[in-house]
């Protein structure tokens, strides 16, 4: 039987677009537990994006493991979510914090004090949290202004 405690407090899964890090953060969560909650950030803005999600959706429900997640959707008010739903024996995997980052961009939220709001349920979360996000300072400095506030935003977030 899985064990909650092998789970550190806070799991940082980091990479580059489509490198897998969905499918490794779920693999994380399903050692090390009987149940987990799956906090998905993203919104179905266009067909696409449409298709992704139902891509996650379809690889957490077949082989059974349907019965192991419980999901939730928080495009927005991801700190509530993580104060609220993990538990030490669901662990709470987020999906991801960079299209979470993008949505409050472009609500026009203050970027400054969503992040510091995550940071404090993260620090009293009363269970295991696995945090899905892109690297995305390792390429080129972004075009734009909104492209480097992007860039920049995401780094303290992802620290």
């Amino acid at each position: 039987m899985p064990h909650w405690a092998a789970l550190p407090a806070i799991t940082l899964v980091l990479g580059g677009a489509r490198s897998g890090k969905s499918r490794y953060a779920e693999r994380i969560v399903e050692g090390a537990a009987a149940h987990g909650t799956y906090c998905a950030t993203a919104e179905a803005g266009d067909d696409e994006m449409a298709a992704r999600i139902a891509a996650h959706r379809a690889r957490r429900e077949g082989d059974g493991r349907g019965r192991f997640w419980r999901t939730v959707e928080a495009p927005l008010a991801l700190a509530a979510a993580v104060a609220t739903e993990p538990a030490p024996d669901r662990p709470l995997l987020v999906d991801c914090l960079t299209l979470w980052l993008s949505n409050v961009m472009l609500a026009d939220k203050p970027v400054e004090a969503e992040i510091a709001a995550l940071h404090a349920a993260l620090r009293d979360a009363n269970g295991p949290v696995v945090l899905v996000a892109n690297e995305v300072g390792m390429g080129l400095v972004p075009e734009t202004p909104l492209g480097r506030r992007f860039r920049d935003s995401a780094g303290w977030l992802n620290q």
